[in-house]
């Protein structure tokens, strides 16, 4: 199965792609796990561009984003199925995606969104930079950051659903429920259910 798991920061994106992972048996692909090991592994341009997006809280080119997936949506663990969160971000990426699926004979089964308001995101984002903070972990963002980055994904997110519903694969998920509530409603919407 191939999923794409899509939302606002703090719509538990992450969460409910590890849940169907563990239930679907297959890998979670995201952007950050892969400008993190760019950033950590290549000493190179793309490398330099990765660490700088870490460091100042903003999302890495397009360009480089595409490099770094077209090796990853390549790899024999791809064609066993996966779940994509936080990519794509935007219609550039979107055309990206499903021009490169499209060449290795992939189709994408659903794009779960995960609809949450700005008001609930931004409760859940301060509250787990708080935990972060507390536990020792450092955190970089910043109530500034975090709005920047919820105005940037609100600017591209129309086009993107609709470029997800013509196609139709869209499943419109409320968001700010329990995590438990979310997945069964997931769950059942894949016909998941044993």
């Amino acid at each position: 199965m191939y999923l794409i798991v899509y939302g606002p920061e703090g719509s538990g994106k992450g969460t409910q792609a590890e849940l169907l992972s563990e239930k679907l048996k297959i890998p979670v692909y995201t952007s950050g796990d892969l400008v993190r090991e760019s950033a950590n592994k290549d000493k190179g341009l793309i490398g330099n561009i990765c660490r700088n997006a870490l460091s100042r809280g903003i999302y890495v080119p397009d360009n480089q984003m595409f490099v770094l997936w077209g090796s990853k949506l390549e790899s024999k663990d791809a064609k066993k199925g996966f779940i994509l969160d936080g990519f794509p971000r935007n219609l550039n990426q979107a055309n990206f995606l499903f021009e490169k699926l499209d060449r290795n004979a992939i189709k994408i089964n659903k794009v779960i969104y995960l609809h949450l308001t700005d008001k609930e995101a931004k409760v859940r984002l301060i509250k787990r930079c708080r935990k972060l903070f507390e536990g020792s972990n450092l955190s970089h963002d910043t109530p500034e950051r975090i709005n920047q980055r919820l105005e940037t994904y609100r600017k591209l997110e129309k086009e993107l659903l609709e470029f997800f519903h013509r196609r139709k694969i869209l499943l419109e998920i409320n968001g700010s429920d329990t995590v438990e509530d979310i997945n069964k409603n997931i769950i059942k919407n894949l016909n998941l259910n044993e």
